[in-house]
């Protein structure tokens, strides 16, 4: 018996039947990359209600206490096929510092990072100093380790604040003579929740938050130790942002130095030069 050829449209059918049915081969074949399959399940950041602490126990140094900022995120990492080493954890930077201790009519301690200062850099690194580019190595990150045959479901989370000492008299006078009449601070971050390759290097931003740090502190050194300083402003701070695009990870702020290291304390007196009172540690 002759058979009829198949009409032109049966034809058409089996050709999209054939090239579906290999593009389904297609991806069976080729697993999802790292990039393709991390999830960022949940992501909070926040800056506790309490207001900034006011510590006038010693008579050489006032010390406060800000609150702290806080970021937490919950991660799913679907099996890694490869031997594939990646680490997934918080790196922040310092974006802007403005830091002023002021002594009345003799002048200004300030603690300044120069390249910031003078913008010769976007930001700097806030690595806890031996992590590189971590901001710590504890809670802060996990390793995942490939291959992997189940999903990885971890959390890294990550916390900061300020708590410095503050010389009642001043810092470049051997006398102890209270003057601090104000402290004024404004810090700005950027913090990135990450994934690095640790043998490409690759480098995957999940999630970027910015947060800022303000206080003043008004100081009367008349008065007696206990009853000097109050805090003016601001009492509650500003919840930071989880920004709904993700911003790239500026280069200073994944090597050395770090912002701790980088920091020198200036004296700016109302009459003369400025004076290098703690230079920087690198």
């Amino acid at each position: 018996m002759r058979l009829s050829p198949p009409d032109p449209w049966t034809l058409l059918w089996i050709v999209l039947l054939f090239n579906a049915m290999g593009c389904i081969q297609s991806i069976r074949c080729k697993p999802k990359s790292f990039r393709d399959s991390i999830i960022v399940l949940e992501v909070n950041a926040s800056i506790d209600s309490n207001p900034t602490s006011i510590d006038e126990t010693s008579s050489v140094v006032l010390r406060y206490r800000t609150p702290h900022f806080r970021a937490c995120a919950r991660v799913l990492v679907p099996p890694v096929a490869g031997k594939e080493t990646w680490t997934i954890g918080w790196i922040q930077a310092c974006n802007h510092m403005e830091f002023h201790n002021s002594y009345g009519n003799k002048g200004m301690s300030s603690w300044e990072l120069p390249d910031l200062r003078d913008r010769r850099i976007q930001a700097i690194s806030d690595s806890d100093g031996v992590n590189y580019p971590w901001y710590g190595n504890t809670t802060e990150t996990c390793t995942i380790v490939g291959p992997t045959k189940k999903d990885s479901k971890f959390s890294v989370s990550m916390n900061d604040n300020f708590y410095p000492s503050v010389t009642w008299g001043v810092p470049v006078s051997d006398s102890n003579v209270p003057q601090l009449s104000s402290i004024r601070r404004d810090q700005s971050f950027t913090t990135w929740l990450v994934a690095i390759n640790q043998v490409t290097s690759e480098t995957l931003v999940l999630q970027t938050v910015r947060w800022r740090m303000r206080l003043h502190i008004q100081v009367d050194p008349e008065k007696p130790l206990g009853q000097r300083a109050i805090l003016n402003e601001p009492v509650a701070q500003e919840q930071p942002q989880i920004l709904g695009k993700n911003e790239p990870i500026p280069p200073n702020a994944m090597v050395k130095p770090n912002a701790n290291d980088a920091q020198v304390l200036m004296w700016r007196p109302k009459n003369g030069d400025a004076v290098v009172v703690i230079p920087p540690k690198y």
